[in-house]
C-alpha cells in the first residue's frame, strides 16, 4: 500500500478541528451560509442552461475556477503548462509497495481484528477507454472515510468517531476485462470549511494508474440519491448535469449478496466524450485525445 496516500486524503477539502461546543457558541455572521453559496450555485447553473439554448457545447469537466468552491481558484494552473522531465517527476511520486498486491487488498473490512462498524458495501465496475474497450491489469486504489465521517488522518479532528477496524485504504488490479472489485463499508458525509455548515456527500476517492506514475489520475465515485449533491460546490464544479451523473454509482441488485453487503456498479472511463470527470484536469480537452490513463 502506498505510504503516502493518506498525505492527500483532504488535498482538497479541510476538516474542522473538533469543537464540542460549537454548537452553543453565537455564529459569527461574516461567515458565509450554504444559502449564500447555494445562490451562487444556482446561479451559475441558471447561466450555463441559458448558454446551451444559445448553441454552447455541453461542458463534460469540471471549471478550473468555480467561485462557490471558495478554495478552487488556488488549486488550479495560473501560468502555461511547462514540460518537465518525467524522471525528476516520478522521484516524487507515490511507491506502488514493496510487494505484489495481494487479492485480499480489495477488502476493506477484514484488515484488522475486528469487524468495522457501519454498512457493508461491494462497489465493483470496469474501466474503459472511449470506445468501450477494457483496460486490463490497471491499478487501482481507493481510499475514503469510515461510516461516520472520519478519516484516520491527523488533518481530520471533527467530533466523529474514528472506528480502530476501519483504516479506509484499498487497491486491487483490474482483470482482463477491465474490472475491479471492493469490499468496503458505505462512508459518511463529514463537514468542511467552505462556508458555514458545509458538509461533504458521502463519496470514495478512486486512483488510477496508466503505464507510469506520471499517469497517474484521481476522481470521486458517489452514491445515488444523495441530499448534498445540490448543497456541494465540489460536486457542483462540473455544471453539466449528465457529466454529474457518471460520478454516481448505480444500486446493482446482482451485486448484492444475500444478508451479506449491498451492491453498487461504477464504470470508470479514461478518455472520450463520456471521460469521467478526474482531478488533473490541466490538460482540459486535450486529454480526451489519449488512450492513456491520465494524459
Amino acid at each position: 500500500m502506498p505510504e503516502d496516500i493518506t498525505a492527500e486524503l483532504e488535498s482538497e477539502e479541510l476538516v474542522p478541528p473538533a469543537e464540542p461546543k460549537a454548537a452553543h457558541q453565537p455564529l459569527d455572521k461574516a461567515i458565509e451560509s450554504q444559502a449564500d453559496l447555494s445562490a451562487e450555485i444556482n446561479a451559475i447553473g441558471e447561466a450555463y442552461q441559458r448558454a446551451l439554448k444559445d448553441g454552447a457545447q455541453p461542458e463534460t469537466q469540471p471549471r478550473l475556477d468555480y467561485p462557490p468552491y471558495r478554495s478552487s481558484i488556488l488549486r488550479h494552473p495560473t501560468k502555461s503548462l511547462q514540460h518537465a522531465d518525467p524522471e525528476t517527476i516520478e522521484l516524487y511520486s507515490p511507491a506502488f509497495g514493496h510487494q505484489d498486491v495481494h487479492a485480499l487488498e480489495s477488502d476493506l473490512t477484514i484488515q484488522h481484528n475486528g469487524e468495522p462498524l457501519g454498512e457493508r458495501i461491494i462497489v465493483s465496475g470496469k474501466v474503459l477507454d472511449g470506445d468501450g474497450r477494457p483496460v486490463a491489469g490497471q491499478l487501482v486504489e481507493i481510499w475514503q472515510a469510515n461510516s461516520s465521517g472520519r478519516y484516520i488522518h491527523k488533518r481530520d479532528q471533527h467530533p466523529a468517531p474514528i472506528d480502530p477496524n476501519f483504516t479506509g485504504i484499498g487497491r486491487c488490479i483490474t482483470g482482463p476485462d477491465g474490472s475491479y472489485r471492493f469490499v468496503t463499508i458505505k462512508p459518511g458525509a463529514y463537514p468542511w470549511k467552505n462556508h458555514l455548515n458545509a458538509w461533504r456527500p458521502a463519496h470514495i476517492h478512486f486512483s488510477l494508474f496508466g503505464t507510469e506514475f506520471t499517469q497517474r489520475i484521481i476522481t470521486q465515485m458517489y452514491f445515488p440519491g444523495d441530499q448534498l449533491f445540490p448543497l456541494d460546490p465540489i460536486y457542483q464544479t462540473i455544471v453539466d448535469q449528465d457529466a454529474r451523473d457518471r460520478l454516481v454509482a448505480t444500486y446493482d441488485h446482482s451485486l448484492t449478496e444475500p444478508e451479506w453487503a449491498l451492491g453498487y456498479n461504477w464504470d470508470i472511463v479514461l478518455t472520450g466524450p463520456k471521460r469521467t470527470w478526474t482531478e488533473n484536469e490541466a490538460f482540459g480537452t486535450a486529454g480526451d485525445s489519449s488512450d492513456e490513463a491520465g494524459e
